[in-house]
This record gives C-alpha cells, structure tokens and sequence, in this order.
C-alpha cells in the first residue's frame, strides 16, 4: 500500500488535499548574505518595517534580520501563515530544509500537530559550502546510509521522539557542481532506486546545471519519474525549460510571490514576474506537460511572511489559481498539479 510519509505519521496520499512541494519553515540562510548598496545600508541593517519594506524587498539578502528564518518570531509567523493557507484551502506542505541549512524537525511537527496541516520533511544536504569539515568527508555508502535510516527508521529528535523523512531533498549543488555535491546526487539516486522515493534537487544558478544534476542522478540508478528539478523560474527560459522536459522528471516553479526583476544571487539572471511564471505554465500545458508541473514559493526569508509584509503560503491559492482559471484552465487541470502531481511524487511503499 502506497503511503506519504509525514511529521506526524504515515497517511493516504489521497487524503493531502492542495499541496506545496517547496517550503521552508525554519533555516539558517546566513551564508548567502549579499553587501547592499552603501547608500541602502541604513535601511537594511535594522527590522522590517513600513519604511523598509521596499528596500528589503528589493534586495533581500542585504538583510541580515531578514536571513535570521530560524528565530522565535520566524516560528510565531510561519505558524499564523500555516492557519491561513490552512483555511483558504491548502491540506500539506513540502518542508525542503535539508542538513547544512538547520533543519527543525520538532518545530515541523508541533506546527502540523497545531493546524492539521499535513507537513512531509526532507533529508539529503545541501551545497557544499553550508556543510562542516566531517560532512563534507562522507563517502557515497555514508549519504546513501544516512538518506534511508531517516526515511525508514526516523531521525531521533530531543522532545519528539523519531521523526520521519518522507522524501530526498532538497539536494543542493552549486556551479561547477563540488565533489560532495556530486556525492549527494549520485547517493540519492541510488536510494531512490531502492526505496522508490521522491527526490528534489537546487540546482546551481547555470542553465547546465539542471541537465548535469540529471545525468549523474539517472546513472546512478533514480527514476525520473520521482523527480523534482526545483527553481526553474531562476535558472531555465521557456524554451529551454521545453528541452529540460525531455529528461522526464517533474518540472517546478516554485519562486511564485517574487516581484523582483534583480536577482541578487545571480544578477545576469532577470527573475520573472508571476505573470510570467503563470505563462510559462500554460505554455507547457499546452505542449502536454501538465503531469509534470508542480507549484510552490520556497519561502525562505522573513519578509515573504504575512506578518513582516508578505505574500504567506496561501498566495498560490489566493491569488494564482484565480488567474489560471481565468486564462482558461479547468478545474480538473488545476487539481492535477496541485493535488494529483504532487501526490504522486511523495507516494512510496513502505
């Protein structure tokens, strides 16, 4: 029998309702700080207020308030945000925090204890340059050892007890991909294999990554079919998106709510709009691709949460839904990506 894994315990996969498949809820994003503008610095060195907002907006990783995702007013806000997306009609949430980015399982469960929403935790590591000296000494057997005991067995948690992982992810590589990074895919790819699992892999900020990322996963053994590529809207145009399908795994847009052209972790690259984003989606259903299309915001920063000016993890649901009927999708269209893709990824037996 076909189960999803939770925080909380196995449970149907035709009982998750709307699901995001690219969340956070606590991380420790500190390594990824960008110097602002000399003549900002007075904006973004203090909290989020109205007077800041656009400035911190503008260039998120300037603030180093706005990187402390791990804090108690952090947890107080995504927990109001997890009540909203609860009752505006979302059902699970995709945490992607892996190891190296302070990963808080306990706080996972008592959110989803607290508001019913179903919340599936990942294991893997992330890019190389968040991960200790000894981490970064693993060997392939260490990563695959590692990915199954906290899937099948759980990781053991100081008030929690064992708590287990329900997929791989999010793996995270930079570019040129470092060893370790290659270690961690071609791991994942192999426990895939075994366990059947889904996967999600960063990708480095170069239009090869994705493609690289691919070769080394499918060599290694991993289906493609329980695989994500996440942050396409930052690194593939539409047309190269198109010849990434061919690789067969699921296809993610999950940067929905960010309005910023400037992207401060890679500045060739203009970020897109959720206009944008919502027409690449009807280009790739037009082109037959809706079972491998899935939605999300990798919530990562304060300022992407209500209570600091954000958009919180109901703006999918709110507000792009909305405009995908109104373009002319059917609701059967919809659910298939909101429900049914993501359903299918996270489903495994136990």
């Amino acid at each position: 029998m076909a189960i999803v894994q939770t925080v909380l315990g196995p449970v149907d996969p035709k009982l998750l309702g709307r699901v995001l498949t690219h969340e956070h809820m606590s991380l420790e994003f500190k390594n990824f700080y960008c110097a602002p503008p000399d003549d900002l610095k007075h904006f973004l060195n203090r909290k989020i207020t109205l007077e800041n907002f656009g400035f911190v907006n503008q260039y998120p990783y300037s603030c180093d308030y706005n990187l402390h995702f791990w804090d108690s007013e952090t947890h107080n806000a995504v927990e109001k945000d997890v009540v909203l997306y609860k009752k505006l009609g979302g059902g699970t949430i995709v945490e992607n925090t892996s190891h190296g980015l302070r990963r808080n399982l306990e706080l996972m469960h008592e959110i989803s204890s607290s508001t019913g929403v179903h919340i599936v935790a990942g294991t893997g590591h992330y890019v190389h340059s968040t991960q200790s000296p000894s981490t970064l000494k693993m060997k392939i057997e260490d990563l695959t050892d590692m990915y199954s005991k906290e899937i099948i067995t759980g990781f053991e948690t100081k008030d929690k007890g064992m708590i287990k992982c329900g997929f791989i992810g999010e793996v995270g590589s930079s570019w040129p991909i470092h060893d370790f990074e290659k270690h961690c895919i071609m791991a994942t790819g192999e426990i895939q294999e075994v366990l059947k699992c889904g996967v999600s892999f960063h990708p480095g900020r170069d239009q090869k990554a994705p493609f690289e990322i691919m070769r080394l996963y499918l060599e290694a053994g991993g289906n493609a079919n329980k695989c994500i590529m996440s942050h396409l809207d930052r690194t593939l145009n539409i047309d190269e998106v198109l010849e990434f399908s061919k690789m067969g795994c699921y296809l993610q847009y999950d940067l929905f709510g960010t309005q910023t052209s400037y992207y401060q972790l890679n500045p060739d690259f203009d970020m897109i709009s959720d206009a944008q984003r919502i027409n690449n989606i009807l280009k790739l259903i037009s082109e037959g691709l809706e079972d491998r299309i899935l939605l999300s915001h990798d919530i990562h920063t304060k300022h992407r949460l209500t209570s600091f000016g954000g958009h919180g993890y109901s703006h999918i649901h709110s507000n792009i839904l909305p405009r995908l009927y109104g373009k002319g999708l059917t609701l059967e269209q919809v659910e298939k990506i909101t429900v049914t893709n993501p359903a299918e990824w996270l489903a495994f037996v136990v």
